[in-house]
């Protein structure tokens, strides 16, 4: 049990940024990295090693949030919260430009495959290094940087695609 403590100090931080860069909802990160290690518990005898556990656990993580998307019969929802929570006057039109740049920018990710989509997600939401994503993905650091620099290429080739057909 000693070690279950140890490996929930060590990687609470990972599991808890991984999910909060799928459901970008911070109660729900939480909830669910309780969960996935309550999960991890219950199975850890099913641990072979095979891969890090830090992989394992985000894996764990993945696998309750899509459960939860199913559940709820959902996509990942964006907060209208946002827009409603305006409270300055001054700062009202300054808060739209935003919300409207980030949603801008969501629709964009949208259009990538998934696995760019999640090497964005990790690295500007969730903050992570490319070591960090490569390990959360199984993947390399160095793969997890050329996804996330094609992945800016592909939404900067959209911009430019959009602006000619404007002209």
């Amino acid at each position: 049990m000693q070690d279950m403590e140890q490996i929930y100090e060590e990687y609470f931080e990972t599991v808890y940024k991984y999910l909060f860069c799928l459901t970008h909802n911070s109660d729900i990160s939480e909830e669910l990295t309780q969960e996935t290690f309550y999960r991890a518990v219950k199975k850890i005898h099913s641990f072979k090693g095979e891969c890090k556990i830090s992989v394992w656990l985000c894996q764990i993580a993945k696998n309750l949030w899509y459960d939860e998307c199913r559940k709820n019969k959902k996509a990942i929802k964006t907060s209208e919260d946002n827009f409603l929570d305006i409270q300055d006057p001054d700062n009202t039109e300054e808060k739209v430009i935003k919300n409207e740049e980030k949603m801008t920018l969501y629709k964009k990710l949208q259009k990538l495959d998934e696995k760019t989509r999640e090497v964005i997600y990790l690295r500007i939401t969730g903050e992570l290094s490319f070591k960090e994503i490569g390990t959360i993905l199984n993947q390399t650091e160095n793969w997890a940087r050329v996804t996330f620099y094609r992945g800016k290429q592909k939404m900067k080739e959209g911009d430019e695609n959009e602006r000619e057909k404007r002209l």
